[in-house]
């Protein structure tokens, strides 16, 4: 499974999931790429899982044609200090999620 961290959150929180293969939009050099562009250049690349904070993603793109998964963190802001604590959840996630599947990860 590859993951790519959106260039929404915070690149710190790549550390988080260490386990997996993950790259930032950054290190890919996409940092200018459109949302639409963004999950064709994932397929083409092989990555299977895109973290964002980006709510309104669903709504903007067919993801289901796309063939990613996408996780989007939920939290009071975009700052790391919030968004670690879901990182629990976000791995519980990891293990289930399909391709063309949005799941939310909220804090409580």
């Amino acid at each position: 499974m590859r993951i790519l961290l959106d260039e929404c959150a915070p690149r710190p929180l790549k550390r988080e999931l260490a386990d997996y293969e993950i790259r930032t939009v950054v290190e890919m050099g996409w940092s200018v790429k459109k949302n639409g562009e963004l999950l064709r250049l994932m397929s083409q690349e092989g990555f299977t899982v895109l973290l964002t904070t980006d709510q309104n993603l669903r709504y903007q793109q067919n993801l289901q044609q796309a063939g990613v998964a996408v996780i989007v963190l939920v939290a009071s802001s975009n700052r790391l200090p919030d968004l670690i604590p879901l990182m629990p959840d976000v791995r519980d996630v990891l293990n289930t999620i399909a391709p063309g599947d949005v799941t939310e990860v909220a804090s409580s």
